[in-house]
């Protein structure tokens, strides 16, 4: 059977004017700056002089993430929609894709099938152009820390010690090491720096964080750039270049918000990777998803032990941001894959290896369950090839282990395929928790790591190199062993090695370098072999990508 690509369904929805949309959840005119027909800004003051209370916030997580997919993003839509359909106010927040991704393996973050946002190229792409703005404001401070030290260093900058890096919103491995400031003193300082994809970068942790524009510009004069010859930490606020910043992210901290294939409105907003940074979008996006509806339906980036751990851990510890319900999304296929099938084998039936992989699914929902205490529900996304046996079994395996299970098939029926979701989760959503976190704040960093490891990951502990000691010690010396923890690691597994697929146990995760995203508000720690800027695979997406001669664009996905 032949389906509508993800591209060809978007581009045969009728949309509806976006003027429209924020009028169907309160939003009046003069708080909204259209970009076209289809997309606006909706200034901040809304957040200030609206007097509706606050709705109910339900996060979207997933279990580890595979080649296989799980479709996290399509859930949250479809849910959304589903709630609509059974007449519930409700609003949507994500994260804005970014076009690493896009051109390279994992493609868009636009939902997929019948659960989508659109316009889907438009978000898929340039948008509203805020990430180039990070981008713009992350390198003007570069640009100010090396003319600094060319035009005489008088904060005394070791060049040897600057931790801030310039960015660039595309895979680009050739980035990651160079060398710049060559060709003679009118060209700069000669110095070893690099390149961080800018959905790494602390611009865009902080603009995702941030709750004004005031607080934006405290947040940017934070930034710890580097170090003095002294080993004195040396602030983006030593070169005066916050305010120049906050200039060019004036317009980009204000929320983006669209419309769902099925017109439900959705705040799509800010965009950092869970697997190197904390994988939420922007905290302003998702109060005014709060603001406009009675439910606010967000989700995390990769799977619960990165994107909701981090949305938990540290974006409601940071904004006292609290969900009532967590639906956790899992696939027949990526639950073989973590069974031990390979890839090409996922459309063969295999009720052993779906025995296998549910581990790992069952892990997630402990973790949610038991360490957070919050109410969740599984929610099975279906594929075409998944036959009945298999989705049969996952939910029969899930209801004899207590585990809350819905069959979601959001991707081929839109809302109509959410509905049954989407009551479990407004069930859910009015049961009181005890919502709490992973681990207290007056831990030491190296308790955090550890807390997180064995409670968390399932992992007997962390094995911490001699120089990330010496960063945790100095960090703690400075004052800043009190913050939350950002752990950057594999995507693929529960450990720091994507091999180990499943519920690993009795492993250790390596932690290789700690910093601190001062800016951010949080630790960032450095496991296994990630890396800050990802490279393009051997066949990357872009190589489908093309544009006709009327401008409409073919192979997005």
């Amino acid at each position: 059977m032949a389906y509508l690509t993800d591209i060809e369904i978007a581009h045969s929805a009728k949309l509806d004017n976006i003027a429209n949309i924020a009028k169907s959840i309160g939003i009046d005119d003069k708080y909204v700056d259209c970009y076209g027909k289809y997309k606006a800004k909706i200034d901040l003051s809304y957040l200030k002089e609206s007097s509706k209370e606050e709705g109910k916030l339900i996060l979207v997580t997933a279990i580890t993430p595979t080649p296989a997919g799980e479709g996290k993003t399509t859930t949250t839509i479809g849910l959304a929609d589903g709630l609509k359909k059974i007449g519930k106010s409700v609003a949507v927040a994500l994260r804005e894709p970014s076009l690493g991704p896009v051109f390279g393996v994992k493609g868009g973050a636009a939902g997929g099938g019948y659960a989508q946002v659109v316009p889907m190229e438009d978000i898929n792409l340039h948008f509203t152009g805020d990430f180039h703005a990070i981008g713009a404001a992350n390198n003007l401070l570069c640009a100010m820390i090396d003319n600094h030290i060319h035009q005489g260093n008088a904060l005394g900058i070791d060049a040897r010690k600057i931790t801030f890096k310039r960015c660039v919103d595309m895979n680009d491995r050739q980035l990651r090491n160079i060398v710049n400031g060559l060709g003679g003193k009118a060209n700069g300082v000669p110095r070893e720096d690099g390149f961080d994809i800018t959905v790494a970068s602390e611009i865009m942790a902080i603009l995702c964080l941030s709750t004004s524009i005031l607080d934006l510009k405290e947040r940017l004069s934070n930034i710890i750039i580097g170090y003095n010859y002294k080993d004195e930490p040396v602030y983006c606020k030593d070169l005066k270049a916050e305010g120049a910043m906050t200039a060019l992210l004036v317009d980009a901290i204000k929320p983006n918000l669209v419309q769902t294939l099925e017109h439900t409105p959705a705040f799509v907003h800010g965009g950092p990777f869970a697997n190197i940074a904390h994988g939420c979008n922007s905290c302003l996006a998702t109060k005014m998803a709060l603001k406009s509806a009675d439910y606010a339906i967000t989700e995390a980036g990769f799977g619960a032990d990165l994107g909701a751990e981090k949305f938990l851990d540290i974006k409601c510890r940071k904004t006292g941001l609290r969900p009532s319900a967590v639906v956790i999304v899992a696939t027949v296929r990526a639950l073989k894959m973590h069974g031990g099938v390979a890839k090409p084998d996922l459309n063969k039936e295999n009720i052993e290896a779906l025995e296998k992989g549910i581990p790992n699914l069952l892990r997630h929902v402990s973790n949610i369950k038991n360490v957070y205490k919050l109410p969740s529900v599984v929610a099975v996304n279906k594929f075409p090839t998944d036959t009945d046996s298999e989705i049969e079994f996952i939910i029969s395996a899930c209801k004899k282990l207590g585990v809350n299970v819905i069959l979601s098939d959001v991707w081929a029926k839109g809302g109509e395929g959410g509905v049954e979701l989407a009551k479990e989760v407004v069930k859910l959503a009015d049961t009181p928790n005890e919502f709490t976190f992973a681990y207290d704040d007056n831990l030491s960093i190296t308790e955090k790591i550890n807390a997180l490891v064995t409670k968390i990951y399932g992992g007997k502990g962390a094995v911490i190199a001699p120089s990330a000691k010496k960063q945790i010690d100095r960090l703690t010396e400075l004052g800043y062993g009190n913050l939350p923890i950002c752990v950057a690691k594999t995507q693929y597994s529960f450990s720091d090695d994507a091999k180990k697929l499943g519920a690993p146990e009795n492993f250790e995760i390596t932690v290789k370098n700690v910093k601190v995203s001062a800016g951010a508000g949080f630790i960032v720690v450095l496991t296994g072999d990630i890396m800050t800027m990802p490279g393009l695979p051997k066949v990357p997406s872009a190589e489908n990508i093309d544009v006709d001669e009327n401008g409409v664009i073919s192979g997005l996905f």
